[in-house]
């Protein structure tokens, strides 16, 4: 590969952790599509990686558990492209994409709050304006 897969800033998963399989792309083709193995396969052992700290492997373990092969192997695939090189650099920018959201930190608790009372009295005196316009519409009745 020409470029580390990066994970979040400077951790960066090494080629040694990264399996790759190659095997023939489904779909229509011509000649050359019987020969090519252009299908990308990359395959990234989760719980046995250095690479990633402590915390950040846990949290990727937790949040990709149902992704996971054998609770401990993720794996992308690639075969969007005619050419096996292309599909590689998709499988690896997908593993990224997908490593860099599971050790991302969780989102900070949100704090509940009030609607402030001009709000309040605007939405309401809303509500009143549309009530009335509707009433208004309607024909009197017993008529």
């Amino acid at each position: 590969m020409s470029e580390p897969i990066r994970v979040r800033g400077p951790v960066v998963v090494p080629d040694a952790e990264l399996v790759w399989r190659f095997s023939r792309s489904s779909g229509p083709g011509g000649q050359h599509v019987n020969t090519s193995d252009s299908k990308v396969e990359l395959r990234y052992d989760v719980a046995a990686s250095k690479a990633l700290p402590e915390v950040w492997r846990t949290r990727a373990l937790e949040r990709l558990a149902n992704r996971l092969v054998d609770g401990r192997v993720l794996v992308v695939q690639a075969s969007e492209f005619r050419s096996q090189w292309r599909n590689r650099e998709a499988a690896a920018a997908r593993l990224a994409a997908v490593l860099s959201e599971a050790c991302a930190p969780p989102p900070k608790a949100r704090r509940a709050t009030r609607p402030s009372r001009g709000t309040v009295e605007r939405r309401l005196n809303n509500k009143r304006h549309r009530s009335e316009l509707k009433q208004g519409r309607r024909s009197p009745r017993g008529e």
